[in-house]
């Protein structure tokens, strides 16, 4: 997970009940596993003495901040986002890397091409001859 990120920031005040989310995200991010991924991530906790909800503010490689209200976002949702985001970014990556222009741009015609199935019997096209788009 913090193989994406170059900066987590978790603010929370240890008294308020609602910290749960923050203190599991905070455990993800000092498991070895996630350490090792990206030992150049900062992990920043800071500790409130005001009311102020508890919130988790990542910083992704390519520089993108996204802030989370721990309160009613649980550590879990977070990491999901994180990684699929993260995937993004590898494919774009990728694609740049490869000379290609990114976001790459299907055109509309080519979506609607009839693809062959790869097992018979299986219709994968909504236009096929059979006008169904089914299993058989």
């Amino acid at each position: 997970m913090l193989k994406f990120l170059s900066k987590v920031k978790i603010e929370f005040n240890a008294l308020d009940p609602r910290v749960a989310s923050c203190m599991e995200f905070l455990a993800q991010c000092n498991a070895r596993k996630a350490k090792e991924s990206n030992p150049a991530c900062q992990v920043l906790v800071k500790r409130r003495t005001d009311d102020f909800p508890p919130q988790i503010t990542v910083t992704f490689v390519n520089g993108v901040e996204e802030a989370f209200d721990a309160t009613s976002t649980p550590a879990q949702a977070i990491r999901t986002m994180i990684l699929e985001k993260g995937q993004l970014l590898e494919t774009e990556q990728m694609f740049r890397e490869a000379g290609e222009k990114w976001p790459v741009i299907i055109p509309e015609e080519e979506l609607r091409q009839f693809a062959p199935g790869t097992k018979p019997g299986v219709c994968v096209s909504p236009n096929s001859s059979s006008g169904r788009s089914c299993i058989e």
